[in-house]
């Protein structure tokens, strides 16, 4: 028997990276993951690794219509979900005096509008004692220059968590943040290419060698998220799990 059997979980931003790897791991242990992603190639062949129990619904988190499809598609077919994590997520490089309007809207539409609206989207769905997982980053604690405005979006994710979990109590559904360190990902590889190498020490680089002499990889983070989804965190609720090889607290 599964950690998840008979569980319906949505992943968000599941194309590639950390958020695939969350879904593939609660659909070995036995939940319906309904994966999103921008990208329609890279979103199928998501689902095709996760399995059968893999469902892929192309949208943008910040487009609130594509969020409305979505929970309309997940409450005709399945009627309830057990389990959110927000895991759409992006970054642009841009230093305090080179960051660029559109570089702004981008990132908070995406990492904070899009954690919003999913979540509160989602409410109708949840069923009392449901979990909800925010996607933060060791970034906002870390103060890696040219990241402000992407460590600003994972800042305010870790504080809805808190203030969610208090709001949402009352049902016991418990909202806790997951924040990753340096873990290997496609879109962690191509925010690294943008930081210049000539100009920045290691240890301000956004992969900065960790305690544990190496990057995460996203099955580790994964395996917290299956902590935080299941019965065994049954207790933990407006809490920050770090999966940063030490880096934010060594």
């Amino acid at each position: 028997m599964g950690q998840l059997d008979n569980k319906t979980a949505l992943v968000t931003g599941a194309s590639t990276g950390i958020g695939l790897a969350i879904a593939r791991r609660f659909a070995t242990e036995g939940a319906t993951v309904y994966l999103t992603g921008r990208r329609r190639a890279e979103l199928d062949t998501a689902v095709a690794q996760v399995g059968d129990r893999g469902i892929g619904v192309q949208g943008d988190v910040s487009q609130l219509d594509d969020l409305d499809r979505l929970f309309a598609g997940i409450e005709e077919r399945s009627g309830r979900l057990d389990i959110v994590v927000a895991n759409a997520g992006l970054g642009d490089y841009g230093p305090l005096g080179k960051i660029t309007e559109e570089e702004y809207e981008r990132t908070t539409s995406v990492n904070l509008k899009g954690t919003i609206f999913t979540v509160q989207k989602a409410l109708p769905l949840l069923p009392d004692g449901a979990s909800v997982i925010l996607l933060s980053s060791s970034a906002a604690l870390r103060a890696v220059p040219g990241l402000g405005v992407y460590a600003a979006t994972k800042a305010a994710i870790r504080s809805l968590a808190r203030t969610w979990a208090a709001e949402l109590a009352n049902r016991r559904i418990r909202v806790n943040a997951l924040t990753p360190g340096p873990v290997e990902t496609p879109g962690g590889d191509e925010l690294r290419a943008a930081f210049p190498q000539d100009n920045q020490s290691a240890a301000a680089q956004p992969a900065a060698p960790t305690p544990l002499g190496r990057a995460g990889h996203p099955d580790e983070v994964a395996a917290t998220a299956l902590y935080l989804a299941g019965d065994q965190s049954s207790f933990t609720t407006g809490a920050e799990l770090l999966v940063d090889g030490g880096a934010t607290q060594l």
